[in-house]
């Protein structure tokens, strides 16, 4: 079984080692080996732990997940050359990454937390001699995109990786609005849950504006929700929010 090595032990790398640890071997790398042991509880898998200083990345498969701003400290720390250097920081372009870690190839990931349900939706770029390979890897976490360009990916990166939050407050917005009229909070969770869970297989198969218009009856119920929605911007409100996350990926970058 291959092995898969995680350096970083924060929330992102646990939910994508939660989605490969049936088909891979998982070691993790970090300062702090409190953390490393909670890491290892976390995943309920045995783990190889091992101190970050000095650390030898020599022919091992790397999934880079520090945080941007930790990027510079964490590679003075490292030694040797990596078969493969799969990197999930946000706004980080390949060529900083080969200026800071010795890698034979190097392909830039943004999965998002999902990954920890193995129903992600990661997407990839970087070299493309390694396209399948990486492609392969991170599958165990779920769908996967390749892109062709680092710009896409940081869009990408706006939508798919900071959606989980976009999705969570409208989640959050809706349960709160059905209290407010009334109902019980755990019966408005349970049926925003279930909500949730049926848009998901819907909008695989459907257009939005096709399952919008297939909701929405003339004079309706619906219709005047989403005449409240419209009222407030939420559309404008969504479409800025990838554009903000997106100019932040791109300000990471430099």
């Amino acid at each position: 079984m291959q092995t898969i090595t995680f350096i970083g032990n924060g929330t992102m790398a646990l939910s994508i080692a939660q989605g490969l640890k049936q088909k891979y071997n998982i070691e993790v790398v970090g300062r702090n080996m409190e953390k490393l042991d909670a890491f290892e509880v976390a995943l309920d898998r045995k783990v190889e732990k091992f101190p970050l200083e000095e650390f030898d990345i020599s022919d091992k498969t790397i999934l880079l997940c520090v945080k941007p701003g930790n990027l510079e400290s964490v590679a003075k720390q490292l030694k040797g050359k990596a078969k493969l250097l799969i990197s999930v920081l946000a706004g980080v372009p390949v060529e900083k990454l080969k200026k800071k870690i010795k890698s034979k190839a190097i392909v830039r990931a943004m999965p998002n937390l999902a990954a920890s349900v193995g129903a992600s939706m990661t997407t990839l770029t970087g070299d493309a001699e390694h396209r399948e390979e990486a492609e392969v890897l991170m599958r165990g976490a779920g769908d996967v995109l390749w892109l062709e360009s680092e710009k896409e990916i940081d869009i990408a990166t706006a939508l798919a990786g900071s959606g989980p939050a976009y999705l969570a407050l409208i989640a959050e917005a809706l349960a709160d609005g059905a209290v407010t009229q009334g109902l019980k909070r755990d019966d408005a969770m349970k049926v925003m849950q279930g909500l949730f869970a049926g848009f998901g297989t819907l909008i695989q198969e459907m257009h939005p504006a096709l399952l919008k218009d297939g909701v929405m009856s003339p004079g309706g119920t619906t219709a005047a929700g989403y005449a409240a929605l419209e009222k407030h911007k939420i559309r404008a409100g969504c479409m800025e929010a990838v554009e903000k996350a997106y100019k932040k990926a791109v300000e990471l970058s430099h």
